[in-house]
């Protein structure tokens, strides 16, 4: 047990990220992600959050992550995801997928600045 303990130190991935799109397209964006990486990922109970299972990797017999996306923190229109996952390969995943939203946030703040400017 205490080999899969330290996989999970180890491996582990948790990250808070702000973006500016509303949580059920954050949620949304998560789960298709996910999936394309051949996870299983969808929705939980819990109102808000998306789980990620996946297969073996390294030492763990299977790998779990969850990403959590709260509205209006700070301000309106802002959205604090926090990701937290364990895995060989997932952990780098959830890394990627938090660069991935950073980048379409970026992207969307932008476009919408740039629409609401007079021409």
């Amino acid at each position: 047990m205490d080999r899969f303990n330290e996989e999970m130190k180890r491996t582990a991935y948790q990250k808070k990220a702000v973006a500016f799109i509303p949580p059920t397209e954050v949620l949304d964006l998560a789960i298709a992600f996910f999936k394309e990486r051949g996870y299983r990922s969808a929705r939980t109970g819990r109102p808000n959050q998306v789980f990620v299972m996946g297969g073996a990797e390294g030492r763990v017999p299977r790998v779990n992550a969850e990403i959590s996306a709260r509205a209006d923190v700070g301000k309106p229109g802002t959205t604090l995801v926090t990701v937290d996952g364990f895995g060989e390969r997932l952990g780098p995943a959830l890394a990627e997928f938090a660069a991935h939203l950073r980048a379409v946030s970026k992207a969307q703040r932008a476009a919408a600045k740039s629409s609401s400017e007079p021409a």
